[in-house]
């Protein structure tokens, strides 16, 4: 896929921090030495990361360059580097490995965060969160849409880009051997928006991406007006034009 646009992601920070923040206040540590922010994107997860743990050496990882690039602007108090999360290994044993909305796009992601685990210092922590909407109408309309429409063959594999998540009980299987204590929950979040347009553009930078990235320009935008029209029959605006985005999230907490 063609590399982020922080510009885009940014434009709902905070609702994007919000479940970072809640994930953060679950984390059973006092003074960790060693952090890392695992798809640390614009470093707005970062920035939690440096003010609850100042003496902490925070360091945030991305596999995207321009999401880095924002990253050391906005969080001057961490370092980063560039790093697929699927081969990565720590420079130092961690005390935290904090992750919020990444990891859902690594493949065999549960594999991965067991072999990180296992990295951690005895006392260290893991802290993770997922989005876990791919059965929310705002995903499966996107992949009716990449299915029905003129574009159908380019976008053939679009889907195969992010797999639905395990349940809750295969992370609990594979991860309790692992921790001393693991915690387990989903949030359910719900985002006013500004009318469907704001649900379009809250996925541009995120699910939506394998969908847009094969299309021309002239196709884009069909099939944003597609998708948009199949949106307007899922989710129905409040009199002042409001939405409700429904959004599951998938919260995890170890502590070795």
């Amino acid at each position: 896929m063609a590399d982020w646009s922080p510009a885009q992601y940014l434009k709902f920070a905070d609702e994007r921090t919000r479940p970072a923040r809640d994930l953060l206040a679950q984390v059973p540590l006092s003074s960790p030495a060693v952090v890392y922010d695992l798809g640390c994107g614009p470093g707005n997860s970062t920035a939690l990361l440096v003010e609850r743990f100042p003496q902490a050496r925070v360091t945030g990882i991305d596999n995207s360059p321009a999401m880095l690039e924002q990253a050391r602007k906005a969080c001057p108090g961490a370092s980063f580097a560039l790093a697929d999360l699927a081969r990565w290994q720590p420079d130092d044993a961690p005390d935290l490995l904090f992750s919020n909305a990444t990891f859902q796009w690594v493949p065999h992601h549960l594999e991965v965060v067991a072999r990180l685990a296992a990295e951690l210092k005895p006392g260290g922590a893991m802290a993770i969160q997922m989005p876990d909407n791919l059965a929310e109408p705002s995903h499966r309309l996107m992949a009716e849409a990449a299915e029905e429409g003129p574009w159908r063959l380019k976008l053939s594999q679009a889907s195969a880009a992010r797999e639905p998540l395990p349940a809750a009980s295969a992370y609990y299987a594979r991860l309790k051997p692992l921790f001393a204590r693991l915690d387990i929950w989903h949030t359910i979040y719900n985002h006013p928006l500004n009318g469907t347009r704001g649900i379009v553009e809250w996925v541009k930078s995120t699910g939506l991406r394998p969908y847009l990235d094969p299309l021309a320009p002239e196709e884009d935008q069909a099939f944003l007006a597609d998708y948009e029209r199949r949106l307007g029959g899922a989710y129905p605006a409040d009199a002042d034009g409001t939405v409700l985005l429904r959004f599951p999230r998938l919260f995890i907490v170890g502590l070795r």
